[in-house]
């Protein structure tokens, strides 16, 4: 089996498992309540410490000092 055939088959196989669990988290709605109350987690935490975390290193890197 070449690396080409092999990167194929591994992303086919890849795609069917991602297919198969989001169909099995929008077909379950206690499933799709928590899939969501993880992206809004993901939103509302991680979004923001990134936000932050990239104006204090602009601010950082401007050379000015804070404050």
């Amino acid at each position: 089996m070449t690396d080409d055939t092999a990167r194929h088959v591994a992303n086919t196989v890849i795609g069917i498992a991602v297919a198969g669990a989001v169909y099995a988290v929008v077909s379950r709605p206690p499933l799709r309540r928590l899939a969501w109350g993880l992206v809004l987690a993901g939103l509302t935490s991680t979004l923001p410490a990134w936000l932050n975390r990239e104006v204090r290193q602009a601010w950082a890197e401007s050379g000015r000092p804070p404050g």
